[in-house]
């Protein structure tokens, strides 16, 4: 009898005790907070320290030179970075690539003397820019293996003078790492560059190619 009391009486205590559990507050102590998310944050290739060259190419004809030949400049002095956001879209904004012109150099002094002083004015345009501002072909998001064949798009800024350039681009794309090659074409009136006229060069051709050998390297995030 008294067994069967204590039951009873210990029974309610113990539904309180697990009613009161259920309702107590949960604890303040402060939650581990989530890492930020970086989904959006643009992915930036940046020039690398090797692979990278800039050429003009300019078909001519010299005095004493029994056919025409391309008279090539060039430099490795280029730096900038090329940004797409997270679906693979350019970021204009953060693009830019800069080639210092200054030290083009060609397999004739004289040459060089010319594009320096004459064609470019160096003294005080140092500096060829491109800023791009769209691309063609190139899938989304961004591969990370394989080769394209695509287009960008962007301003080109020669000797003081900027107009809107296309690019064709062949690209290799292997993890953090993007090699290839690209060109475009202008004429010297496209950016007011005077046409060489000398006794030496007994013919020129109009259209100058641009040519660009890249190798990017894609930036960790939160560098600048």
């Amino acid at each position: 009898m008294q067994r069967s009391r204590l039951v009873a009486l210990t029974l309610p205590a113990g539904l309180l005790l697990a009613a009161t559990a259920m309702s107590a507050p949960r604890s303040t102590a402060p939650l581990r907070a989530r890492p930020a998310a970086t989904g959006d944050a643009p992915i930036r290739y940046a020039v690398a320290g090797t692979g990278n060259e800039a050429r003009y190419r300019l078909h001519e004809k010299l005095v004493g030179m029994e056919l025409p030949y391309d008279a090539v400049g060039a430099t490795s002095a280029i730096t900038g970075t090329i940004a797409f956001d997270a679906q693979g879209r350019l970021v204009p904004a953060e693009s830019k690539l800069v080639i210092n012109v200054t030290g083009l150099k060609s397999d004739k002094e004289k040459r060089d003397g010319y594009v320096q002083r004459r064609l470019l004015d160096t003294a005080e345009f140092p500096t060829v820019e491109f800023a791009p501002t769209s691309v063609r072909g190139l899938p989304a998001p961004l591969p990370t293996s394989g080769e394209r064949s695509f287009q960008m798009v962007g301003n080109l800024t020669v000797k003081g003078v900027t107009r809107p350039t296309t690019w064709n681009v062949r690209a290799a794309f292997q993890g953090d790492q993007v090699t290839g090659n690209a060109y475009t074409t202008f004429t010297f009136d496209d950016f007011k560059i005077d046409q060489p006229h000398v006794p030496v060069i007994l013919s020129l051709a109009d259209t100058i190619r641009l040519e660009y050998d890249f190798a990017l390297q894609r930036a960790s995030a939160g560098t600048p």
